[in-house]
């Protein structure tokens, strides 16, 4: 079963702008796809379509569908869209979006909680998702008192508590310093997890994801390995995607 589909997805928001021009994509189960783009491209208004923040359909100039496995994204079927939000799990590009609870294992706990949990289960869950990340040793500490790379590991780690389908991140390497950069990739290719990742950081997607999608002005314009996509230096310059400075993609 597929563990992605948009078809024909397009959005328009209230001022008239259309952010988003017939997007279709498919991602199969397991697969690492990175989602890059320039600022403005409509990467951000695509991934909130993912999980029904915003509606495929019922506004002028907006439609298609979003399905996540075998259920369609629709944001009026309430009972639906709580599953389609425990399957796609979303991690924030500012970790202090998603952390506001006194210790980092109550944040975590925090969804499966809601979900119905309890006792030990509730506890389980919080465990695995702290030892799958590296962050077992805090889980008593404040959030706000740990470093921003801690607080992103964390962030990753309420999402995988809630057992998702699909892992999308958004920039998630941003402002992180080398060691926790390294950190991080290393976490992420260790978890059995399907994952959209959207970025800026071009290494970063060649290091995690063997295919890449690029979106501009609201379409998918290149669909390919990431290795091909970054080797195209007219494709690049046209998107306003850039490598680092002297960084050469490596030969297969």
């Amino acid at each position: 079963m597929t563990a992605l589909l948009l078809d024909d997805v397009r959005y328009t928001y209230p001022d008239g702008h259309q952010a988003l021009h017939g997007v279709s994509l498919r991602i199969e189960p397991g697969e690492r796809v990175a989602l890059l783009g320039p600022n403005g491209a409509g990467k951000t208004t695509l991934v909130l379509h993912l999980n029904g923040i915003l509606p495929a359909a019922g506004l002028t100039g907006s439609g298609g569908t979003v399905s996540v496995g075998d259920r369609t994204v629709d944001p009026r079927d309430r009972a639906g869209l709580a599953e389609i939000r425990r399957r796609v799990g979303l991690v924030f590009q500012d970790p202090d979006d998603q952390l506001f609870l006194p210790t980092v294992a109550e944040d975590v706990a925090f969804g499966p909680a809601n979900l119905g949990l309890r006792g030990a289960e509730l506890h389980q869950r919080v465990d695995e998702a702290l030892d799958a990340v590296g962050m077992s040793d805090v889980k008593e500490r404040a959030p706000h008192h740990l470093s921003l790379g801690q607080r992103r590991r964390v962030a990753v780690a309420t999402v995988l508590a809630m057992r998702p389908d699909l892992l999308v991140m958004d920039e998630p390497s941003s402002n992180l310093d080398p060691q926790a950069r390294r950190e991080l990739a290393e976490i992420v290719l260790g978890l059995d997890v399907t994952l959209l990742m959207v970025t800026h950081d071009l290494p970063y997607a060649l290091q995690l994801c063997p295919r890449s999608v690029v979106l501009d002005e609201g379409r998918i314009v290149a669909d390919g390995p990431t290795r091909d996509l970054l080797a195209d230096p007219d494709l690049l310059a046209r998107h306003r995607l850039e490598l680092p400075f002297g960084f050469a993609v490596p030969v297969a």
